[in-house]
């Protein structure tokens, strides 16, 4: 067995370093679509990384401001089976700011070097997120072309969380291209969407203090939702509102909703948006199985907009859901 190890020097002191690398907020900053935390010995956690690929175990250690550390295997790999690994983070003061020293132990000699690339990415983003707050989206994350409707709602949520950081109190009162809503009646919908879906995959939805950050909202409902699809599958129907539906079907709702009302919420602040042509196509796709006349007669959506010649898939989407593009 081998192990990576890599000490990287951020800049912040210990505490604010712990909370970058153990916090599900401060950990979408540089490292996962999604985390679940329970930040104790024994706790469990799971993390996203890129959509599609999780990790999740318990933790062995925790000690604020200087020590963490993890039981490690992904869901998706037989590769690192439950409790075949662990990772441990020491976090040691220097001069300002705080060495952490990042220690994956328990891998083969085969494993080592694609685990050792993954960490390198990862800790250069650390890195940039002590720095700026933020190491942005994260291009492995954003370019991955989805293989399911559950991939696909995770790697629009990279999307949507990247827009919902960008907004401010003033903001929450603008409108938006979604009907008659404002930011905030719009985050409310999203929210109560999430929630229907959710429940119907079986997840256990978390309640938020109203107060709390939009972004902090959405992402934590959306954890637990693609979490509890994850773990019930695709297969058969549910019930989300009066009528059953197939399980495929509620997910690629949630897809669509994440990636149109991004397109809202950025038309509304006046974000940039970028998303890859292959995610926006897969949504086209759903959207156009999703979206026919009953769901355009209850006002849901409205008629599809012309698009010129040649118009990109993102172009497509909005249109489709009859929405115009800002002038």
């Amino acid at each position: 067995m081998t192990q990576f190890d890599r000490t990287v020097e951020v800049a912040l002191e210990p505490d604010a370093a712990f909370e970058l690398i153990s916090r599900p907020e401060r950990l979408r900053r540089w490292l996962t679509v999604a985390a679940r935390v329970d930040l104790r010995q024994g706790g469990r956690y799971r993390w996203t990384v890129v959509p599609g690929h999780s990790a999740s175990g318990t933790f062995e250690e925790v000690v604020p401001g200087q020590r963490l550390k993890l039981r490690w295997w992904w869901e998706d790999s037989d590769d690192l089976p439950p409790g075949g690994s662990t990772v441990a983070m020491t976090l040691t003061p220097h001069d300002g700011s705080t060495e952490i020293r990042w220690v994956h132990d328990g891998l083969t000699d085969a494993q080592a070097p694609s685990h050792a690339e993954v960490w390198n990415h990862y800790l250069d983003r650390l890195a940039v997120a002590a720095r700026s707050g933020d190491a942005g989206p994260d291009d492995w994350a954003v370019a991955l072309e989805p293989t399911d409707e559950l991939t696909c709602a995770e790697a629009t949520l990279v999307v949507l969380q990247d827009v919902l950081r960008g907004l401010t109190a003033a903001d929450m009162q603008r409108r938006t291209p979604c009907r008659d809503f404002t930011v905030t009646a719009l985050a409310e919908h999203l929210l109560g969407s999430i929630a229907s879906l959710g429940s119907a995959g079986g997840a256990t939805m978390p309640v938020a203090a109203a107060d709390e950050d939009v972004e902090v909202r959405v992402a934590d409902a959306a954890a637990a939702a693609t979490e509890g699809w994850h773990r019930r599958g695709l297969h058969g129907t549910v019930s989300p509102g009066s009528a059953p539906m197939p399980a495929t079907t509620a997910v690629s709702i949630l897809s669509i909703e994440f990636l149109v009302h991004a397109w809202d919420f950025a038309v509304a602040t006046g974000q940039g948006i970028e998303v890859p042509d292959q995610l926006a196509s897969y949504v086209l796709g759903l959207a156009n199985t999703v979206i026919g006349p009953p769901q355009r007669e209850s006002g849901d959506f409205g008629d599809p907009v012309p698009v010129e010649e040649g118009a990109g898939p993102l172009e497509q989407l909005i249109a489709f859901t009859g929405r115009r593009q800002p002038t």
